[in-house]
């Protein structure tokens, strides 16, 4: 018969005991270390990822934008519709080489040829008024002065037998009757000789203003028929000066009223660009800064002109004149980058430009490891921005490597390893 030995079950209860224990520290440690741990790193592979070094010097502050070239305001002409018409024929199109001469519409109105024919039939009859005025009035100014002639012509007979009279009075040969009454005749007549002279000045004066009132008529109708024949003219519709008919907005048989746009024509040589900045970068553009246009064919510099003083899509549109010669191949409508210079800064810290972020903004980046294993997420102050660079307030320091690639997948997890 088998006796229990209670020291024996005592030892294993108290190994038990003991074991359990320990088992239970170690898995209190385990659990403390694994709260410990950071979760493993995402891996991001190094050719997918653009990377940049924090460097301190000057650095050239930009905008950029896109935009088209235009012929400058002055440089395109509008050909309006001079009176009421049909369009009979379009004769050109857009692209087309113009000289001044060069038709572009033809255009038709009856009314206009009606109106043309009596503004000539005016004329011709004015013409014909003022030619039988000017017979009519010469004539009386020539019967005028021989009434007058013939009136001072009898004042000196008189005033010559006057004299004799006189003379023979004194010598006693006539009696005074005599010489008085030829003295007499000589003042009539002399009176009548002012009297008729004044009638002759008035009579040429007077004939002088008829001719001019005429001959204000026949102006008159010139005029009109200048006017009529303009308008007649026009109705075949000419570009007016050398360049690229640029648009034509109206077709066969459209009706055309006065002040209607028929056509536009501009200069192909003289082109200027207009570029669109965002509103968030264009509040240091003014004008006279330098600017560079890249037409894809070449980059010609200018300098800033003017700029819209509002706001159309988020974007600020601004003029540039080309202050180099355009590439062959430019031509109105082109599109076209622009770059604008806006400051040189001095000694300042800065880096390639991240894919997010704006100026004086604080945002995340990546910052690689010195040996290059891993990136962690930091927080870094920007300052102004360019179009490829952009200041560095705060967190970072000259040697710093970043991710400038997009990593917001990442940001969660804070560190990335590389490979």
């Amino acid at each position: 018969m088998d006796i229990a030995r209670p020291s024996n079950a005592r030892a294993k209860k108290i190994k038990r005991i003991v074991y359990g224990s320990v088992a239970l520290v170690a898995i209190v440690a385990i659990t403390l270390g694994l709260r410990h741990m950071r979760p493993a790193a995402p891996t991001v592979e190094l050719g997918t990822i653009v990377q940049d070094t924090v460097k301190r010097g000057a650095m050239l502050l930009e905008v950029h934008g896109n935009g088209t070239l235009v012929p400058p305001p002055e440089d395109i002409v509008w050909i309006p519709a001079q009176t009421d018409g049909r369009v009979d024929r379009v004769l050109l199109r857009p692209g087309d080489f113009v000289k001044p001469d060069s038709i572009i519409l033809e255009l038709s109105d009856p009314q206009v040829q009606q109106n043309l024919l009596d503004a000539e039939f005016q004329l011709r009859s004015a013409t014909a008024d003022y030619a039988n005025l000017e017979v009519q009035v010469n004539s009386d100014v020539l019967n005028q002065r021989a009434t007058a002639a013939s009136v001072r012509s009898d004042y000196e007979t008189a005033r010559m037998q006057h004299e004799v009279d006189e003379k023979l009075l004194k010598e006693g040969l006539a009696p005074d009757v005599t010489a008085n009454l030829s003295r007499v005749r000589a003042e009539q007549l002399a009176i009548r000789t002012k009297i008729e002279d004044e009638r002759t000045r008035i009579s040429e004066d007077a004939a002088k203003a008829r001719l001019a009132s005429q001959k204000a008529k026949v102006e008159q109708a010139r005029a009109l028929y200048n006017l009529r024949k303009a308008q007649a003219d026009a109705l075949h519709v000419r570009a007016g000066i050398n360049g690229v008919l640029q648009l034509v907005p109206v077709e066969v048989g459209a009706h055309v009223t006065p002040g209607a746009n028929l056509a536009r024509v501009a200069d192909p040589k003289k082109l200027m660009a207009q570029i669109h900045i965002a509103e968030t970068q264009v509040k240091d553009v003014a004008k006279g800064q330098k600017a560079y246009i890249d037409t894809r064919n070449g980059i010609v510099p200018g300098h800033v002109t003017r700029y819209d003083p509002s706001v159309v899509n988020g974007t600020v549109t601004v003029d540039v004149v080309l202050d180099g010669p355009l590439p062959p191949g430019s031509r109105a409508d082109l599109s076209v980058d622009g770059t604008i210079e806006i400051a040189n800064l001095k000694d300042v810290l800065y880096v390639g430009r991240p894919v997010h972020g704006q100026s004086d903004q604080s945002i995340g980046l990546f910052k690689i490891s010195e040996d290059g294993s891993e990136a962690e997420l930091v927080s870094v102050k920007l300052g102004r921005t360019s179009v490829s660079t952009v200041e560095i307030v705060d967190g970072l320091k000259v040697g710093d490597k970043v991710i400038l690639s997009d990593m917001a997948a990442w940001d969660s997890a804070g560190r990335v390893r590389l490979r």
